[in-house]
């Protein structure tokens, strides 16, 4: 039987990788992905705490984020999408070009 110790060191893992794909990548689609990483780290989080406590209350706020990830990534593509039908790149350096 799994210990809360392993879903706490996967999700400790898990959110790093999110961290550094988010602070090391220029493509924005990359960076969605990276923060996608970083919710699913918290869902095993607030799913391994609610197993812990024996409680549903974690599960439902990995619900939510579940809700909240997928509004995310719905905008953050669209938005991907317009900028790459006007500019033919995602490079995060041409982002400010938004603005004007």
């Amino acid at each position: 039987m799994l210990s809360i110790d392993h879903y706490l060191a996967l999700s400790a893992a898990l959110f790093a990788v999110g961290v550094a794909g988010v602070l090391a990548r220029r493509n924005l689609i990359m960076m969605l992905l990276s923060i996608e990483l970083m919710l699913n780290a918290v869902n095993i989080n607030l799913a391994a705490f609610s197993r812990l406590h024996g409680t549903t209350d974690g599960q439902s706020f990995a619900l939510f984020v579940m809700v909240a990830a997928a509004a995310e990534a719905a905008v953050g593509l669209g938005i991907v999408f317009a900028f790459l039908r006007n500019r033919a790149s995602v490079s995060i350096d041409e982002m400010d070009q938004l603005k004007w």
